[in-house]
């Protein structure tokens, strides 16, 4: 898979399945999860239908892996031919996972930010917050790139594999600060407070991804233009529940879907103020990912042939 993904074909399969959505024409059941606290990590089966394309996710989130040299996110995808149902591929997705939710918020970003962005806030320092970059670095040209992490050392692995781009370690004020801000941490708590994002800011927050989970201050989804990529996911699962369970918010203050902006049935920016993309990862961008890289591994003869169902 690393040799045949990259973060502009995934940007373009990802904005395809988000205007499949917008449109109605995609089947995606909710994600459902299997949660072993006593393991310290959960699974997830997401299954969906996009673009003639069939199939299911099927990963895992264990966020001490690392300490073990494993990554927090590790997944498996089967591919089906929806017309038949025959098996066309079986596909590591740890990679697909990274890319689709990077470009998710690259999407996100180039309807919702300001054009003129050019300072850029990484709160987190994980796998991805990298995915986040690249997939930014197609739409904005920033001046500068401030970074926190709890971990110093991970700051450091960061630059190292950016060596060429202008990033500093910063508070997470200074981050929190920035035109557009990411967040890719597993906070169970907001560690954003809504004094320190200014006004035209874009927030792609992408680490509340369980029930229980967030990292922004509720105060600025108040505030903000909040789009989701589900309306049901978010509620169960993205930043937005915590605040809803608390009732510091409701559905009816969410702004759209992005299958909705990137549609144009609903306007992105415009003007000053504040947006946050909600991104809780759907199973239409894992599918129509791996459609689009099943095609790009026939074309280049890599992987292997087998008969699953002999």
């Amino acid at each position: 898979m690393k040799k045949i993904i990259n973060m502009p074909n995934t940007l373009a399969a990802v904005e395809t399945a988000f205007r499949e959505y917008g449109f109605g024409k995609v089947v995606m059941p909710p994600k459902l999860y299997l949660d072993l606290k006593h393991y310290g990590g959960d699974f997830r089966a997401m299954p969906a239908y996009v673009e003639k394309s069939a199939g299911l996710k099927w990963v895992s989130v264990y966020p001490g892996n690392p300490g073990k040299g494993l990554p927090t996110v590790l997944a498996m995808l089967v591919l089906n031919d929806p017309e038949t149902g025959f098996p066309l591929a079986i596909m590591d997705a740890t990679q697909i996972t990274g890319y689709r939710t990077g470009a998710a918020g690259g999407v996100a970003a180039n309807y919702l930010a300001r054009k003129d962005s050019t300072a850029l806030g990484l709160i987190g320092a994980g796998a991805q917050a990298k995915t986040q970059l690249l997939a930014l670095l197609n739409y904005f040209e920033f001046e500068k790139i401030y970074m926190w992490s709890l971990r110093e050392e991970d700051i450091e692995r960061f630059q190292a594999d950016f060596e060429d781009l202008p990033i500093e370690s910063a508070s997470i004020e200074t981050a929190a600060g920035c035109d557009i801000v990411c967040t890719t941490t597993p906070s169970r708590e907001f560690i954003v407070k809504r004094e320190w994002v200014k006004e035209g800011a874009h927030i792609n927050a992408i680490g509340a991804d369980a029930a229980g989970k967030q990292e922004l201050d509720p105060r600025i989804l108040a505030d903000a233009k909040v789009v989701v990529d589900d309306i049901t996911q978010a509620k169960h699962s993205g930043e937005i529940n915590v605040a809803i369970k608390r009732e510091s918010f409701a559905e009816v203050d969410i702004y759209a879907t992005l299958g909705e902006i990137v549609t144009g049935a609903k306007r992105g920016r415009i003007g000053n103020e504040i947006t946050v993309f909600d991104s809780t990862g759907l199973a239409i961008q894992d599918i129509a990912t791996a459609r689009m890289l099943l095609d790009k591994a026939k074309a280049e003869g890599i992987g292997h042939d087998f008969d699953v169902i002999g």
